[in-house]
């Protein structure tokens, strides 16, 4: 059975690393209550076991692959979501698929030909982020090598894109463009609002321009969005300036739902 469902809001959400049990569970709190506000939403829990691509070699890399999968498999047996977490490297895939039911491809390696393929061969949905240097009409060809490795479902994640000077750009003409290829496209609105490397040897980030981006992207098409949050995200392990903090997402998941819900009740072009 697919996980995406047309009728439904896709949100993936999740603190950026998976940290400790306490984070995870009070985020899947938070997302359970606002499940429970909004059954038009399809939750996906999401978090990190490894950051593998910190800005510098002193960045914090999270709980490594092993607690992380008993921090995800706990969220799922506890809370009841599918969860997702990153592959970075083939011999991932395996242990990861054991228990995640959406393996994600990230940005810097959605041209990661063995590892789409893998990723692939599980029958586990498959979330691939588009490359911040590579433009959408470009994920053809990155969701044309998961097609051939065989995966049953496929999603792709808009995240801006990079003209370097620690800043990213979203074209919203990317949606549609994205969807032409035929797969559930997801806008991640934390990471767009990123600054690479612009902290002091790690990145920064404008969280204040996750809602407006958010509600543009859903008005351009976008059949979901990708939300980091946590409890404390001032002091979180990585991307912290970027992560919206856990009161705030309730108000902000009920206003992109409604312009999801304005953008459906429009006839089509």
């Amino acid at each position: 059975m697919k996980l995406f469902d047309p009728a439904k809001l896709l949100l993936i959400a999740g603190p950026c690393s998976l940290e400790n049990e306490g984070v995870c569970r009070a985020v899947a709190t938070a997302l359970v209550a606002i499940g429970r506000d909004h059954p038009e939403l399809r939750i996906i829990f999401k978090g990190s076991f490894d950051k593998a691509n910190r800005t510098s070699a002193g960045g914090a890399r999270g709980t490594g692959l092993a607690e992380g999968l008993k921090l995800l498999a706990l969220v799922k047996r506890e809370y009841g979501f599918p969860v997702l977490t990153d592959v970075h490297e083939r011999e991932q895939v395996g242990p990861v698929a054991e228990v995640c039911d959406v393996l994600q491809i990230p940005a810097f390696l959605s041209r990661q030909t063995d590892l789409l393929l893998a990723a692939a061969g599980t029958g586990r949905t498959v979330n691939v982020k588009k490359g911040q240097f590579l433009s959408p009409q470009e994920m053809a060809y990155v969701t044309g090598k998961l097609v051939q490795g065989g995966a049953t479902e496929i999603w792709q994640t808009e995240r801006g894109t990079t003209f370097g000077y620690q800043n990213l750009v979203v074209d919203m003409r990317s949606f549609a463009i994205m969807r032409g290829h035929g797969y559930p496209t997801i806008f991640d609105a934390t990471h767009s609002v990123q600054l690479p490397g612009a902290a002091g040897g790690k990145s920064g980030g404008q969280r204040e321009f996750v809602p407006p981006l958010a509600r543009a992207a859903l008005a351009a098409g976008a059949e979901g969005l990708f939300l980091e949050t946590h409890p404390d995200p001032d002091h979180a392990l990585s991307d912290g300036p970027n992560m919206i903090p856990l009161p705030a997402l309730p108000a902000l998941i009920a206003g992109c739902l409604a312009i999801w819900q304005v953008v459906r009740s429009l006839p089509a072009p």
